[in-house]
Parts: structure tokens; C-alpha cells; sequence
């Protein structure tokens, strides 16, 4: 699987790094980060965006990335900082769709966790565990890249562990499961009706829900 790390951000660079494995043996294809020229940015905040998009888009076409995995946005920024986070994760959003690319998000202390143990890391933490995992000659510069490429080694992991225990998808989790797709994915479909230990009583006018025990 080849993954398309990002680390966007609302004034610097936009972190960025690539990535092929299976969750085990990683291997960097390309990393970098997304510099906005001053003069670019001169001309208004849509024209940030569109660079932004411009260059995101010929990432993409050039490595044709299976997933793009995205760092979600910290709870704890003010909220001008929170919306243009989140203007450029809408800027993301929309050239992953244009090229038919899943995105999977994840929160920084999600990243930080499955990186470098605890969710607490530092920058030159997750440099250093990054360089590490990815056996690079040199610590990988600026550090915006480094958690670029944490964002998409942390979906190799989180993806090598669905595959092995065949966990539902973030999508197949979404869509909404009947009783009975739930008791298929607990193998409860081969055991005989009497063997399920409840049912859901229908709800009557006026009245909360029951819950039966079978018999």
C-alpha cells in the first residue's frame, strides 16, 4: 500500500511524505513540505489555497497514492487557527476527491502513540522515532515532513492491524448495520434462533422500548 502522509497547517508549510508498505517493512518513496511564496500569499488567502491544491494535486498525480492519510485538527487552538486549519483540510479533501483517493484522518495523539509510544512526543521525538523506522540516513527536515510521514506510517500500522484481526473499515463503520449484518459479523448466523440471547421488543405509542429475553 502506498500512503500519502499530510501534516497541514494553517500558516507554515503543509508537511508532506510518501510511503509503500505493509505495515512491517516501510520504505520512503519522497518527503518534503508545501512552502507558500510571500508574494503568493500577498495576493489573498485563495491564493495560498490554490497553491496549496495546485501542488497537492501533482503529488497525487505523480505517485498515485492508495490512501491519503490527513492529521486531524488539535482540539485545543483558538479558533481562528482551527479555521484556517481547516480551510486547507477542505483544500486536501477536495484534491483527494478529484482524484478518487480515500482519506483517512487521524488525531495528532493517535499519530504520536502509535509512533513513538506514548501520546505526549515532541517534534524532535517523532523525528528521531520517524528516522528510525524508516532507517533514514538523516533526520528528516523540517519537521512538519517528519509528522507527515508519522501520519502515514501510523495508517500502515493501523491498516496491517485491521487486515490481521479483520476489523470493519472507517466507511464500513459508518454505514448503518442491521440486527442481522451484526449477528453475521459475530458468526452468529449459523447458530439456531433460540441460541441469541435477546430481541428487541417494537416500541408502542406512548411507551419506551422493551427489551424481551427469549425462551
Amino acid at each position: 500500500m502506498r500512503v500519502l502522509g499530510l501534516d497541514p497547517a494553517a500558516t507554515g508549510p503543509t508537511g508532506y511524505g510518501i510511503v509503500e508498505g505493509d505495515g512491517r517493512q516501510c520504505r520512503l518513496l519522497h518527503y518534503g513540505a508545501l512552502k507558500i511564496a510571500a508574494n503568493r500569499r500577498k495576493e489573498g488567502e485563495g491564493a495560498a489555497l490554490q497553491e496549496v491544491h495546485a501542488r497537492l494535486c501533482g503529488l497525487i498525480d505523480e505517485f498515485a497514492p492508495d490512501v491519503l492519510a490527513v492529521e486531524g485538527i488539535f482540539s485545543a487552538l483558538n479558533v481562528r487557527t482551527a479555521l484556517r486549519l481547516a480551510e486547507v483540510r477542505g483544500v486536501v479533501l477536495l484534491a483527494a476527491a478529484q482524484h478518487g483517493v480515500e482519506v483517512c484522518s487521524y488525531a495528532p495523539r493517535e499519530v504520536k502513540d502509535a509512533i513513538a509510544g506514548h501520546g505526549h512526543a515532541d517534534k524532535r521525538q517523532m523525528q528521531i522515532m520517524v528516522r528510525a523506522i524508516l532507517s533514514m540516513s538523516a533526520t528528516p527536515e523540517p519537521p512538519d515532513a517528519a509528522d507527515a510521514l508519522a501520519v502515514a506510517l501510523c495508517h500502515l500500522q493501523r491498516e496491517q492491524t485491521r487486515r490481521r484481526f479483520g476489523l470493519p473499515t472507517e466507511k464500513e463503520l459508518a454505514r448503518p448495520r442491521s440486527v442481522t449484518m451484526v449477528a453475521e459479523s459475530l458468526g452468529a448466523a449459523s447458530l439456531p434462533a433460540q441460541a441469541i440471547p435477546i430481541r428487541i421488543g417494537r416500541a408502542t405509542r406512548g411507551r419506551p422500548p422493551r427489551i424481551l429475553s427469549a425462551h
